[in-house]
């Protein structure tokens, strides 16, 4: 029975297991993203969120927890440096999963996992919803109109430069 038993073997010795989520884990800190299977990718997220929690206060300590699980300085400097400075209000969730389809090979769930705060394109979706309304107000509205005469009044200027020349 495996009672109590959590953690995915992945088809893999718990020394070949390791060592393969550790190098997952620097690709990802120096990549911002990779591309792996979801079963990969769901155990990753819970190898990589304890080590981004413990880089957000640089100790010595916590320099030494971190490398002993990732074996790479550059990956220990990239994550103390710039990575821990962004995540710093965050208070968890710092990956992110985004299902991709079906692998041809062997028909893998595939999956890309991402650092939540370096996606520019989300960054840019979720400041531009903000700026937008739904509901119009009288004062927005004239604005709109009053846009709207602007461009035609442009519109009915360039002609006019054309045939002057």
């Amino acid at each position: 029975m495996r009672h109590n038993k959590k953690n995915n073997h992945l088809g893999r010795t718990a020394s070949h297991r390791s060592a393969m989520l550790s190098n997952m884990a620097c690709s990802l800190i120096q990549h911002k993203r990779i591309s792996t299977t979801t079963a990969k990718a769901k155990a990753l997220k819970k190898y990589i969120e304890p080590l981004l929690t413990k880089a957000k206060e640089d100790s010595t300590a916590n320099r030494r927890v971190v490398f002993s699980y990732l074996q790479s300085k550059d990956a220990v400097t990239e994550l103390f440096q710039n990575i821990s400075e962004k995540i710093a209000n965050r208070q968890g969730g710092y990956t992110r999963i985004l299902r991709t389809g079906f692998r041809l090979g062997d028909a893998a769930e595939m999956c890309i996992i991402e650092l939540v705060d370096y996606n520019e394109n989300m960054l840019k979706e979720k400041v531009a919803k903000k700026a937008t309304r739904t509901r119009r107000s009288k004062k927005s509205a004239a604005v709109v109109a009053e846009n709207a005469t602007v461009v035609e009044e442009e519109k009915n200027e360039l002609p006019e430069e054309k045939t002057a020349e």
